[in-house]
C-alpha cells in the first residue's frame, strides 16, 4: 500500500542498526495483509532525543536493539512484568503519547525451542549475561527448565543466575555439569570470528544446540554442533519469533509468520 497520507511509521532503534532485518520482516508483514505503514531503522546515538521524537512525531511502535535494551527504560512511561523481571525492554507501543515497554526476546527464544522440544523439566546451559541472555533465561525458567548461565566475567553470571534462582561459573564449566539445551546469547561467531563460546567438550553434551547470532546463520558454534549430529536452532529463528510478537501487539492482527519467516530467510 503507498506511502503518504494516514501512513503509520513503526521502526526500530540502536547503534549500529544498518544491518536489522527487522525492517524486511515487518515491511513484507504490512504489505501482505494491506496495512497502510512502514518500518525503518534508525542508527540512534541520543537516545532521549529519539523517545522525544518518537512522541512528537507520533511514530506509533519502536523495536529496540543494542546498545539501547537497558538504558531505554527510564524514558519509557509504563513498563510490563516481563520488563521489570528482564531489566531490559525491546519493544515500545505508542498508546497515543503514552509509551508502554514491553520484551518480546523471551517469547522469541522460547517458541524457537518449543518448535524442537518442550522446555518444562529439561536443563539449560546459557553463555552470556547481557540483555538477550537475561531473556532467555527469564523464558526458559518461567517455561520450567533449570538453568546454568556461563560469563566471561563471572560476577555478570552471578547477577544474572541471582535474579532467575539460577546457578552460573565463568566459561570455565564443572565437567560434573550435565544439561540438555546449549544457547549462545554473546556475539562470539559474529562476523568473521571463528571462535566458539565454548570447547567442543561442552558442545558433545547437548542434545539441542542453539545461537542467537545469525550473521552469519551457520555460526562455527552449530557448524559443530551439526557434525555431532546434534540438533540445532539459528538465530534468525529468535529473531523472527521476537518480531512476530511486537508486530501483534502493534497491529492487533495475527502475523503473516510465512511471509516474515520468508523475508528474513531470503535476504
Amino acid at each position: 500500500m503507498g506511502e503518504g497520507k494516514g501512513t503509520k511509521l513503526y521502526g526500530i532503534i540502536g547503534h549500529p542498526v544498518a544491518h536489522s532485518l527487522s525492517p524486511n520482516m515487518h515491511n513484507a508483514a504490512f504489505k501482505a495483509l494491506g496495512i497502510n505503514a512502514v518500518y525503518l531503522a534508525f542508527d540512534v546515538v541520543d537516545l532521549r532525543g529519539a523517545i522525544q521524537g518518537v512522541r512528537a512525531l507520533g511514530v506509533k511502535g519502536l523495536s529496540v536493539t543494542v546498545p539501547h535494551k537497558e538504558a531505554v527504560i527510564e524514558f519509557i512511561d509504563v513498563v510490563d512484568q516481563h520488563v521489570r523481571s528482564i531489566g531490559a525492554l525491546n519493544t515500545i507501543v505508542n498508546n497515543d503519547g503514552l509509551l508502554y515497554g514491553t520484551n518480546t526476546d523471551w517469547l522469541g527464544a522460547v517458541r524457537a525451542i518449543e518448535e524442537i522440544c518442550p522446555i518444562a523439566g529439561k536443563r539449560a546451559l546459557v553463555v552470556g549475561a547481557g540483555g538477550s541472555a537475561k531473556a532467555i533465561v527469564y523464558g526458559l525458567t518461567l517455561k520450567g527448565a533449570t538453568v546454568h548461565v556461563a560469563n566471561r566475567t563471572e560476577s555478570r553470571a552471578k547477577e544474572l543466575a541471582d535474579r532467575f534462582g539460577a546457578t552460573f561459573s565463568g566459561l570455565s564449566l564443572s565437567e560434573e555439569l550435565s544439561f540438555d539445551i546449549l544457547i549462545n546469547a554473546t556475539t562470539c561467531g559474529m562476523g568473521g570470528d571463528t571462535t566458539m563460546p565454548v570447547s567442543i567438550e561442552v558442545v558433545k553434551k547437548a542434545e539441542v544446540v542453539m545461537d542467537i547470532v545469525y550473521a552469519p546463520l551457520e555460526t562455527p558454534l552449530l557448524k559443530t554442533a551439526k557434525a555431532l549430529k546434534k540438533t540445532t536452532i539459528d538465530g534468525l529463528k529468535m529473531l523472527l519469533y521476537q518480531a512476530v510478537g511486537q508486530f501483534e501487539l502493534w497491529t492487533g492482527k495475527k502475523a503473516p509468520v510465512e511471509v516474515m519467516k520468508n523475508a528474513i530467510y531470503g535476504a
